[in-house]
């Protein structure tokens, strides 16, 4: 070890300069001050940091900063379709079998206090189902709005948190982001707090995008995992045999206690833990890859190819932080195959997983 190295070593101790080594090392900006995330006890300062940030008075030193904004309506022809979610911490097991069926070795069982969003009925009535990674995939059809009915409902983490889409239109008053002193209501939902988002499905939002929180603590809240997918279709399309949505991040162990970071496909790490895919020959299989974390990550299914949108045939396209790319096909290969991030240390870290394929 160099004297950098041993440098760096003593000041963050040996497991935030293991994290560091191995790339888990990030900065938040959080109320005015820069945080170095090396450590526990940093994520700790992070999160008191985030909890003191108060809703900021509205600023007005521009015109635009005056602006007020009408909610949306749905185009001719569109509906409103309409959402509840629930943004609660969870226990959260990324590992649940201790086991790689990959390379039939054990795993170390790893668990992290995760954040997530959850279903709700109409009007908060009842939860539809338990907080998960990804949260509630939200669909539309072009003219359609989605409107999105948040409920922070992470009290004792004492932060504000959001719902940020990409892909769709919307106006300031709906864009789910904390913006210092320019910040508007949706920007803000303190604990406890409901806010109502209205957002379009227009022709250029066709595609499959990711929604995030981007309250005061952004950055860490999503590596904790607080983020979905929202599906835009041509009015009328039809829907594929088989689609999925798949998200490639990772938990670093600042997060989760483990000695190394985590490399995950939602939310779980390593094959038989990660979402097994499943489909039967003839059926037209869409799979949508996002990336969720600060890293390039590239997608591959053995045994398959697709065309990507310029036309050409790809097995392994790259991918980047809040991008999206879709492997569309129609299924003629019958098997167990493997579908993996090829970054190498990415794939040998957990980001793989089983695609089983029916006569």
């Amino acid at each position: 070890m160099g004297r950098f190295e041993d440098a760096l070593s003593q000041r963050v101790g040996r497991r935030g300069f293991l994290a560091s080594a191995g790339g888990a090392l990030f900065v938040c900006s959080i109320g005015g001050r820069r945080f170095e995330i090396a450590s526990e006890r940093d994520v700790a300062r992070a999160d008191a940091a985030a909890a003191a940030v108060r809703r900021p008075p509205r600023a007005r030193r521009e015109s635009v900063d005056s602006l007020s904004f009408e909610t949306p309506s749905p185009a001719p022809g569109g509906r409103r379709r309409e959402y509840w979610l629930v943004a609660r911490p969870v226990r959260w097991s990324v590992t649940p079998s201790g086991y790689d069926e990959w390379h039939a070795r054990r795993v170390p069982r790893i668990a992290l206090t995760a954040l997530a969003y959850q279903p709700w009925s109409a009007g908060f009535a009842r939860p539809l189902g338990p907080p998960a990674i990804p949260g509630p995939t939200l669909e539309a059809e072009v003219g359609d709005t989605l409107v999105v009915h948040f409920r922070n409902g992470a009290e004792r983490l004492r932060q504000a948190l959001t719902v940020h889409p990409h892909g769709v239109r919307y106006n300031p008053e709906y864009d789910g982001a904390y913006l210092g002193e320019f910040t508007r209501a949706g920007g803000f939902v303190a604990p406890g707090e409901e806010f109502t988002y209205v957002w379009e499905a227009t022709p250029d939002s066709v595609g499959v995008w990711p929604y995030h929180d981007h309250g005061p603590n952004h950055t860490l809240n999503t590596f904790r995992g607080l983020f979905g997918a929202i599906i835009v279709r041509e009015r009328g399309a039809p829907r594929p045999s088989r689609e999925y949505v798949l998200f490639l991040h990772n938990f670093p162990p600042q997060l989760t206690n483990a000695e190394t970071i985590v490399h995950c496909i939602n939310g779980r790490a390593f094959a038989g833990n990660t979402p097994q895919l499943r489909a039967r020959v003839g059926e037209r299989v869409a799979i949508h890859v996002i990336g969720m974390d600060s890293n390039f990550h590239t997608f591959h299914i053995h045994g398959h190819r697709w065309r990507d949108p310029a036309g050409q045939f790809v097995d392994c396209p790259t991918l980047g932080p809040n991008e999206t790319i879709t492997a569309a096909f129609t299924e003629d290969n019958p098997g167990r195959w493997l579908y993996h991030c090829h970054v190498f240390s990415h794939q040998d870290a957990g980001m793989a997983g089983w695609y089983i394929v029916d006569p």
